[in-house]
């Protein structure tokens, strides 16, 4: 059984990250819709990260992955999204938590302050966990209900 399509961004900071996580998504068998950056190059994480926002909220892709320098910047370009639920995820119980209980839907990380091990461990426990629904679906359907 072929396994889900799974999204990618990232700014120049995160490239080397993207990258190594991407090769071994592709190992476990995922296939990767790349957004870029597709370099090292200096750039700005919005220019990447909407794309990939973009595919998630009009539903061509159901999950993906982000990284930036810090996180922060390509995190909050990723909510600016109707029903994109991206999750700043930097620890494996917040990584977690983030599908159980807010049905996240791109994992971000920040390149400069995580191992490629940590990253990788983070990405296969986001894409493994389960959203649990009950009450937590009624919480998600007021995110952008204000």
């Amino acid at each position: 059984m072929q396994k889900e399509v799974i999204g990618m961004a990232s700014d120049h900071a995160g490239f080397e990250m993207k990258e190594a996580i991407k090769k071994r998504l592709m190992d476990a068998g995922y296939e990767i819709k790349d957004y870029g950056t597709h370099s090292a190059d200096s750039c700005d994480y919005a220019d990447y990260a909407h794309p990939l926002a973009s595919a998630i909220s009009m539903g061509a892709l159901k999950v993906g992955v982000a990284f930036c320098g810090s996180g922060n910047g390509i995190n909050m370009s990723l909510n600016k999204h109707t029903d994109v639920r991206a999750a700043y995820c930097w620890n494996n119980e917040i990584t977690a938590l983030a599908r159980q209980h807010n049905d996240a839907n791109i994992c971000v990380m920040p390149a400069r302050f995580l191992s490629e091990d940590d990253c990788w461990q983070f990405a296969q426990t986001f894409l493994s966990t389960p959203f649990e629904g009950g009450r937590h679906q009624r919480r998600i359907e007021k995110i952008s209900h204000f």
